[in-house]
């Protein structure tokens, strides 16, 4: 059983009052539909607007989420292991341009022409090892570093560097061993001194399998039967690519850091910050939610899944933790952005379906093409309506108008803006504060 925490809000006039209670309304929904469980943190401008925890760091002894709860961040790590490099080549170290070769001589002949930002911006081509068919029997036993890096440094490239992009957590092991080489110091001392000590984040860390750790969460995994303890993972594994842990509010003391000029120079972080391919810079996504610039990243590692945002026009921050796997963090995070902005938001639970003839419904029927080879099927049985995206299980869509719907297993909507006039050309997925738009490229009954 879930139950609700005190708030730790800080207020600042009735209005504010408003926002706060209505992110705490949008959180509350997801543990109440047993999505999530975690700690949220929201400032803007240097105030913190919500600051709470949400169901529990430990189910068996009931021990609650409170705002200095400790989580893995997963792949929000990367950001604190481009920093690092960042910061080496501000020191005369590297430069972000090296072949990777000139600070690894024995590196094989295919890897030739990678350099470091090839590495830092996932469009070295290198392949992602814990996509390999046994990472799954490796990932409970410890390893080294040198012994990581030989697990895909023989393996041929996915495509030639710079050439295309593709999510690499290889490529960021592989700079976590760089900075060990390179500065001579452990990858997590070099973080803890050059990173979090000098910003106060003394609830951050290398996370252990051994070690105790005061206030840590313990992690879990949706199942038919509730949550379930997460499978087990040795963290000499993930590295810089994912090995981190903080809080909600260290998060925030380090999107203060990183964006107030505390952790590296104005060039460096311009440099950090600007998209190579993909919408990725550095360590982090440099994207549009709700029409504002936001630099963002995501992490998921067995039992967590966390989002960390920043949208540097009007200095709010946004973090959210969870200790339970599921996409829930990042909706959640666009969501109370969006209230911060000022913007209503309006929940699943909240949507009113409406009835349509068929013969209206029918206009969206019909094969999408979302993204490259990824197509989105629409269908018509009854007056049920649809969708089927590429591999995944079909679901049920609802009319909110004549062109608007919406899904219920998830938060999302589908729009297909022509509708209203005739067959449709065109759908819009809506989902997490971004824009997906497909073209229609065929009749979703030609199966």
């Amino acid at each position: 059983m879930l139950f609700r925490i005190a708030p730790f809000v800080f207020l600042a006039g009735q209005g504010l009052a408003q926002d706060t209670a209505r992110m705490d309304q949008i959180v509350q929904s997801y543990v109440d539909k047993h999505q999530f469980m975690g700690t949220v943190l929201v400032a803007r401008d240097g105030q913190v607007l919500l600051s709470k925890g949400y169901g529990f760091a430990n189910l068996e002894w009931e021990i609650p989420n409170t705002p200095n709860t400790k989580f893995r961040l997963g792949s929000v790590t990367k950001q604190f292991t481009s920093a690092s490099i960042l910061l080496l080549e501000e020191r005369g170290k590297l430069s972000t341009s090296d072949p990777v070769k000139k600070h690894l001589p024995d590196a094989p002949a295919a890897w030739d022409r990678i350099t470091i930002a090839h590495l830092l911006s996932h469009t070295a081509g290198l392949p992602n090892f814990t996509a390999f068919s046994d990472y799954g029997k490796l990932e409970p036993f410890a390893t080294t570093p040198v012994e990581l890096v030989a697990r895909f440094r023989d393996k041929p490239l996915d495509f030639q560097p710079g050439e295309k992009w593709s999510y690499s957590n290889s490529g960021y092991v592989l700079l976590s061993y760089l900075i060990e080489k390179i500065s001579g110091e452990k990858y997590e001392k070099f973080v803890r001194d050059n990173l979090f000590t000098p910003l106060g984040m003394k609830d951050s860390g290398y996370d252990s399998n051994s070690a105790v750790i005061a206030r840590r969460a313990s992690g879990y995994v949706p199942s038919s039967n509730g949550f379930q303890n997460a499978g087990f993972i040795h963290m000499s594994i993930p590295q810089g690519a994912g090995a981190l842990y903080s809080t909600t509010e260290d998060l925030l003391k380090w999107e203060q850091g990183l964006f107030g000029g505390k952790v590296l120079k104005a060039a460096s972080l311009e440099k950090m910050t600007t998209p190579m391919k993909n919408n990725y810079a550095f360590g982090l996504m440099v994207d549009t939610a709700g029409g504002r610039k936001v630099i963002d990243h995501g992490g998921g590692i067995e039992g967590f899944n966390t989002e960390l945002e920043y949208y540097p026009e009007d200095k709010v921050t946004v973090v959210v933790l969870g200790n339970v796997n599921g996409a829930a963090p990042g909706d959640i995070a666009r969501k109370l952005a969006s209230v911060t902005h000022g913007e209503a938001v309006k929940l699943t639970g909240e949507r009113q379906e409406i009835a349509l003839d068929p013969k209206l419904l029918s206009r969206c029927v019909g094969a999408y093409e979302v993204a490259p080879k990824v197509i989105l099927k629409i269908s018509l049985e009854g007056n049920q309506l649809s969708s089927k995206l590429g591999n995944q299980p079909t679901i049920p869509i609802y009319p909110e108008s004549e062109t608007l719907f919406f899904l219920k297993v998830v938060d999302a909507q589908l729009e297909f803006p022509d509708a209203a006039k005739g067959t449709a050309t065109q759908v819009i997925l809506h989902q997490g504060g971004r824009r997906l738009t497909g073209m229609r490229v065929a009749d979703a009954a030609a199966q």
